[in-house]
């Protein structure tokens, strides 16, 4: 029983591992959207039996990441450009119900745990860490979220944000990840605002800050999305 309580253990110490592995390659595009994902070559690979391997191609499929063939092969799931526009309609609306609801409550805990996300998205901007980024930033907004105490927008916004992942990374490189100060202020003027309790000047950011980013990328798209973008880990 303790043997196989350890190897369960060890198991998913592994599982682990390579799902965060695949993770930060999927969403970095080092692994490009519709990449073969062999369990063969992945096992050989991290030195590890196929269970684990298909273990965390699960929980890859679960968060929307990975896509299974109906040959069973696997693949890293391609990006659906074609339903951006109803996306960027979706998020916007987050942007907007989150941050204004937040306006409207206090949690000095919660505050303190937004404060922090922002300085990890200030520092991460003047590392050029592209990952670090827009993990910063989702923990950014689903913290406000947090706030305005709607677990069910919460959990949305969340889900959203966690989509929009890999076109977040395709625009940064736009910039050669370089991204603007602007993005960092306009975070410290959204904090502001719900420091304030202002919830009409909150929801004008929110437009605001979620409508330029859709517009940029929105050009990016029209500009750029015929040509192979390389994109690397940070």
């Amino acid at each position: 029983m303790q043997n196989d309580a350890e190897n369960v253990r060890v198991r998913g110490s592994g599982t682990q591992s390579i799902y965060a592995t695949l993770r930060r390659e999927i969403l970095s595009m080092a692994l490009e959207p519709a990449s073969p994902l062999d369990e063969v070559r992945l096992s050989e690979r991290f030195g590890m039996s196929r269970t684990p391997i298909r273990e965390a191609l699960l929980r890859l499929a679960a968060d929307g990441l990975v896509t299974t063939l109906p040959n069973r092969n696997t693949i890293v799931a391609p990006i659906d450009f074609a339903n951006l526009p109803t996306y960027f309609e979706a998020l916007t609306l987050m942007y907007r119900v989150t941050t204004r609801g937040a306006a409207g409550r206090r949690n000095d805990a919660i505050m303190e745990t937004i404060r922090r996300h922002q300085k990890d998205f200030a520092s991460a901007v003047a590392k050029r860490d592209a990952y670090a980024m827009i993990e910063a930033n989702r923990e950014f907004h689903v913290a406000i979220a947090e706030l305005a105490g709607n677990a069910y927008y919460t959990a949305f916004f969340a889900k959203l944000l966690d989509e929009g992942r890999r076109i977040l990374r395709l625009y940064y490189s736009t910039f050669d990840d370089r991204l603007p100060r602007q993005y960092v202020d306009e975070h410290e003027e959204i904090i502001a605002a719900i420091e304030a309790g202002d919830a009409e000047r909150a929801d004008r950011l929110a437009i605001a800050h979620a409508g330029q980013i859709v517009r940029q990328i929105q050009d990016y798209l029209a500009r750029d999305l015929d040509r192979p973008v390389a994109i690397g880990l940070s």
